[in-house]
């Protein structure tokens, strides 16, 4: 099954914006950057998306959710994606790739 890429609005340089970085790339998961205004009265894309200005926020057309606060995004990737995910890529495949080569 082919998935979309997902979207995360971010800030260069943001902590919380890293953190999901690092979990995308953990799970190995596709995504496309959306670099957002720095100044927080300016991050309009980000309040029509989530009713908030504050980064970072993903969006996935894969499932439907659009979120905020990277708590709650990183919580959301992993039990979406995440080894027992039901969206994870690769779980079986790798297993069989184990146990072929023993």
């Amino acid at each position: 099954m082919s998935q979309e890429p997902l979207t995360l609005y971010r800030l260069q340089a943001c902590p919380y914006c890293e953190r999901v970085v690092r979990v995308l790339s953990e799970l190995d998961l596709d995504y496309q950057s959306r670099f957002v205004e720095p100044l927080h009265s300016e991050r309009n894309v980000v309040k029509r998306l989530t009713g908030v200005r504050t980064v970072p926020v993903i969006v996935d057309e894969n499932t439907g959710v659009t979120m905020a606060e990277s708590a709650n995004i990183v919580d959301y990737l992993e039990r979406t994606y995440g080894d027992e995910g039901p969206l994870a890529e690769g779980a079986t495949t790798q297993a069989a790739v184990s146990d072929g080569g023993a």
